[in-house]
């Protein structure tokens, strides 16, 4: 599109100036945007796609995932007097009428800061297809890799801090699909260990910043005539994620990974774990405009000894999540912050011959604080033994529309892969507006 056309369209009101951008900047994230203003059988097969807009209530998101498959009857939708419920119990919360897990305490007292949604829904019961879903809102293929969160938010809004990563995953999960379809500068950054920082990211000894800007001048040169040969989106990624880096090294905020600058005290009611670590770095990560934050937490694939292990885990998670709470709200973060907590599926009523919980992706939990959320509620309901979803079914889409509705982001806008499929954030998901206050 030349200056001249672009200039009459704009002119004459056939294209917004939102439409304009949205379409031009194709060239820039190696994708291509279809806009609502333009129809075909592309666009209409996002029809179901939520229209729904908001002024974001979030500016950053803490997404911690209980990967492995979180028992949704020993956590968050705790059972009583039925045999489903094995030998936990419920206990009250901060929040008149919501109970929580006896394994979960000191979140419970927290649950004035948060809601609950009992009744997710997903179609995969397999840990990596329903993991890639979880995160994508798409089903596992091996043509293409989409999206996660994090990249979308990259692509329509960017960062909070010019020299910090906008995505950053904490944790030792390789299956993530970081940028997807998506150039590489939309990945997140990953820290596999919260308490070592980042690595490499100071000059080595004996060599000076003149040495070092020598070097990189020179593979700069040598480079030159490969990037000409090759104009292609990966190699020019290559090239950007040095000049990040560099940029990055040169960072005075790249103090926020350093978790000895934290009190000991603080430190403390994180817990010892690299989860509770993790959590703690994350809340020094948006206190400094990084927007979206994974922080995993696995084991919790309970197929045997189910009442031993989850009461450990729960151990990690109630200390880290509470701490992360209490701490972004005594910072004034809580309100702009999305602290999401959710799994690749649900385990098992029926307790098995190993005193396990296998898959159960019929229906399962999820919570949600602050970024606001409404505090001490309750969204959806499983029957007594928590088998159905007999309330508000939601399925993992509709949760992945409620986090991106909650940031603001376009919900109906389609955008075309390098193979010219189109995609949308959430698919056809519909965001749960009762959640938010």
């Amino acid at each position: 599109m030349n200056q001249e056309l672009a200039s009459k369209l704009l002119r004459s009101g056939e294209i917004t100036r939102r439409d304009f951008a949205a379409k031009t900047a194709s060239s820039l994230l190696g994708v291509g945007l279809l806009n609502s203003f333009m129809e075909g059988k592309s666009f209409g097969a996002f029809e179901g796609s939520s229209k729904l807009k908001q002024v974001a209530t979030a500016k950053n998101v803490i997404y911690l995932y209980m990967s492995g498959g979180q028992s949704h009857l020993d956590t968050w939708d705790s059972k009583e007097g039925v045999e489903t419920a094995g030998p936990v119990k419920p206990i009250k919360t901060s929040a008149d009428g919501v109970r929580l897990s006896e394994y979960l305490p000191l979140t419970a007292k927290q649950m004035h800061h948060g809601a609950i949604v009992n009744s997710l829904s997903s179609t995969q019961g397999a840990h990596e297809q329903g993991n890639y879903m979880m995160h994508t809102s798409y089903e596992l293929r091996g043509t293409i890799r989409h999206p996660a969160m994090g990249a979308w938010l990259n692509v329509f809004q960017g960062g909070g801090n010019s020299t910090l990563p906008n995505f950053v995953f904490v944790g030792n999960d390789s299956r993530h699909p970081g940028a997807g379809f998506f150039p590489a500068s939309h990945s997140p950054l990953f820290v596999s260990n919260p308490e070592n920082g980042l690595k490499n990211v100071r000059l080595q000894p004996g060599l000076t910043e003149d040495k070092f800007q020598a070097r990189m001048k020179l593979a700069d040169e040598l480079d030159k005539d490969f990037r000409s040969t090759f104009p292609h989106r990966n190699v020019k990624a290559y090239t950007e994620m040095y000049d990040d880096a560099i940029a990055m090294m040169k960072s005075e905020d790249l103090k926020a990974f350093d978790l000895n600058q934290e009190p000991g005290d603080v430190r403390a009611a994180y817990g010892k774990e690299a989860f509770g670590q993790g959590c703690l770095l994350a809340r020094r990560l948006v206190e400094r405009g990084v927007r979206f934050v994974e922080v995993s937490l696995g084991g919790w694939d309970t197929h045997n000894a189910n009442f031993v292990a989850v009461p450990e885990r729960c151990d990690t998670l109630d200390k880290g999540l509470s701490a992360l709470i209490a701490d972004l709200n005594s910072r004034g973060l809580l309100e702009d912050t999305l602290v999401v907590v959710t799994s690749e599926f649900g385990r098992t009523p029926d307790i098995n011959k190993n005193v396990g919980r296998d898959h159960y992706p019929k229906a399962f939990s999820a919570a949600m604080f602050g970024g606001g959320v409404k505090g001490g509620y309750v969204y959806g309901k499983t029957d007594k033994e928590g088998r159905e979803v007999v309330e508000n079914k939601m399925k993992v889409q509709d949760l992945n529309a409620t986090i991106a509705y909650a940031l603001g982001l376009p919900l109906d806008q389609v955008i075309y892969s390098p193979s010219k499929r189109p995609f949308t954030i959430a698919d056809k998901g519909q965001p749960v507006v009762d959640l938010f206050a």
